[in-house]
């Protein structure tokens, strides 16, 4: 079973639209946003959280004022497959938004994206305090888009870029 069919109250996002991608984080969650042909990710911004209810409002009011209509949310999880304690507060994250929002929502697997975040950051010439204002969002930004690619593939719907 793939990690985006695990989650009970996920659904299948629509195919036109733009979905935002979270990088859920205790203190800071990374957002990306993609376009509505789903084509073009682009790294929105890093929410630092203050409480459920500024937390809510600032997501609800991005929701609406984006038009979003599905949710990408990195799990983490190890190597090996295996759960976290960390991959169960991004589950109790998404019931949490779900209380909220009725915009569909899915999982998709993040092992190694701040990390790779990290690296095209430094590769980019970015000292250490540049990248830790970045990693959050650019992280997002590679969830989302590895979702993306990833259902292209299952869908067999590759489009050439000059489309």
């Amino acid at each position: 079973m793939s990690v985006i069919e695990q989650s009970p109250i996920s659904e299948e996002l629509p195919e036109a639209g733009r979905l935002l991608g979270i990088d859920y984080g205790t203190v800071r969650m990374g957002l990306a946003m993609c376009d509505e042909s789903q084509r073009w990710v682009t790294p929105l911004d890093t929410y630092h959280r203050r409480n459920e209810r500024l937390d809510e409002q600032f997501l609800s009011q991005l929701i609406s004022k984006e038009l979003i209509r599905g949710i990408v949310i990195g799990l983490p999880i190890h190597s090996d497959g295996a759960e976290s304690q960390k991959s169960r507060e991004v589950r109790d994250f998404h019931l949490w938004l779900a209380r909220f929002t009725d915009v569909p929502c899915v999982f998709q697997d993040e092992r190694f994206t701040t990390a790779e975040a990290t690296r095209l950051l430094r590769e980019a010439g970015l000292n250490h305090e540049q990248r830790k204002k970045r990693v959050d969002r650019l992280a997002a930004h590679l969830i989302l888009d590895h979702f993306l690619e990833s259902r292209r593939h299952r869908s067999g719907h590759l489009t050439p870029l000059e489309d």
